[in-house]
């Protein structure tokens, strides 16, 4: 009998070996860290929320409260200093990256905590300083992180360090949930004090995981070499790697996710307008839903080693008009029936985890080692920052189109970036197709 593997064979190995990639300190390192990317997001926009509501809060005053979290849109602003400065005795112990992290954590903990001891039915002053803390810090740990996941990997392993951090995310909405339940038992308080103390549990990763080595840059004489290193090179290393093709680079990455973003919200109204009932929509969205994002993600990770960046992100883009375009279909259904929204939400939830993950790891890709954080927080700020303002209008286009309309509305906005990927598939240049020549900044000793 003959030892030469069969063609099954060696593809079952591949997949194991997929499968054990996943389980390397690394990905779990980026997969705790993604968790702790996301619990402070969580904890602003949806619990705090409830909770002033429950005392009473005037629903104006709530609809301020989102402006706090233009932090993550804004961290723009604050990056090159994460990327460049180092912080007096910790950088020094434990590295740049994981010092910023420690740093980032510390802060959310604290925010956490101001906002437990606050009483929003007479004063929201304390929940306004304790937000702010919280989400500036949440804000400055995503510029960190975001920088360590391009560092710590090379490309080819970029979008399987995607895949980790957005189930982490992922991880984060549900675990952000046990903070209902908390107070549920007790009281909002508690329920917060409980949460900060998961947080700086889970914190406690940045102890293990490795500093990547960086390419160290001279230290400005003066302003003006600070603000040229620090600021200026940055931002036009993109045109110095890219070059005519930055523009068509930037369109893509500014059209992506448009689309999703775009019809996110108004699913839930057209949900209610059809007539599905609160545990039909809790059940397909809250217990159902996340799994098909998670399975998108892993399934981008292992396709995108096969298929490459390019090729997967034209497939998520596809993916997404299509799925979005579903939503169409649900919204003229004369009867309600549980399986239509079954199929509808896990097939875009589907999409969407496997676009994200692709995306997230093709702006990763776009980085230059050395201004890691800088050049990811502009990226992340473009496409977060143009599609938060089209979704403000969302409404105004639902009620002059009607949601069926609107749906195919929302999902033609996704053509350009298929036509945009298709042209840099065909004609790009290698640093636009996420192809990164870079050796890995830390050695692989995992």
């Amino acid at each position: 009998m003959s030892d030469t593997p069969t063609l099954a064979t060696t593809a079952k190995h591949r997949w194991v070996d997929i499968f054990r990639n996943y389980l390397r300190p690394r990905m779990l390192g980026m997969l705790s860290l993604g968790f702790a990317s996301g619990l402070p997001y969580m904890l602003i926009y949806s619990e705090l929320a409830f909770w002033m509501k429950k005392e009473g809060v005037d629903l104006s005053v709530i609809g301020f409260f989102a402006w706090i979290g233009m932090a993550y849109t804004l961290k723009v602003l604050w990056a090159p200093v994460v990327d460049r400065l180092e912080i007096p005795w910790l950088t020094a112990r434990m590295g740049h990256r994981r010092s910023w992290m420690l740093l980032a954590i510390t802060g959310t903990v604290i925010g956490m905590l101001v906002i437990a001891s606050a009483d929003p039915s007479t004063s929201v002053m304390r929940l306004v300083i304790g937000a702010v803390i919280l989400a500036t810090s949440g804000a400055t740990l995503d510029i960190s992180i975001d920088a360590w996941r391009i560092e710590a990997a090379p490309t080819d392993e970029q979008t399987n360090m995607a895949a980790s951090y957005v189930l982490g995310y992922r991880l984060a909405i549900w675990g952000s949930g046990l903070s209902y339940i908390v107070a549920g038992l007790f009281n909002w308080n508690i329920a917060y004090v409980f949460m900060a103390a998961v947080m700086a549990l889970n914190g406690c990763v940045v102890f293990f995981i490795q500093e990547p080595s960086r390419e160290l840059r001279k230290r400005a004489a003066n302003a003006k070499e600070a603000l040229v290193e620090n600021i200026i090179r940055p931002f036009f290393g993109f045109v110095e790697r890219l070059g005519v093709w930055t523009p068509v680079v930037f369109l893509l990455v500014a059209t992506y996710l448009i689309s999703d973003k775009t019809m996110g919200p108004m699913a839930k109204p057209m949900y209610q307008a059809v007539g599905y009932t609160e545990i039909q929509v809790g059940l397909v969205s809250s217990m159902f839903g996340p799994w098909p994002v998670i399975i998108g993600g892993f399934v981008a990770g292992a396709v995108s080693l096969k298929l490459g960046l390019m090729r997967c992100l034209l497939i998520g883009s596809a993916l997404m008009v299509v799925t979005n375009g579903a939503f169409a279909w649900l919204s003229t259904v004369s009867e309600p029936k549980t399986i239509y929204l079954f199929v509808t939400v896990g097939a875009d939830n589907l999409a969407a985890g496997f676009a994200a993950t692709v995306f997230i790891a093709y702006l990763s890709s776009l980085c230059d080692l050395k201004f890691a954080a800088t050049q990811y927080a502009f990226l992340s700020a473009m496409f977060n920052l143009i599609g938060k303002t089209m979704s403000g209008f969302t409404g105004m286009i639902a009620e002059k189109m009607g949601f069926e309309g609107f749906f195919i509305f929302s999902a033609l906005l996704g053509v350009p970036a298929i036509i945009l990927a298709l042209i840099l598939l065909f004609f790009g240049p290698d640093g636009a197709k996420g192809i990164r020549n870079d050796p890995p900044l830390e050695p692989s000793t995992d």
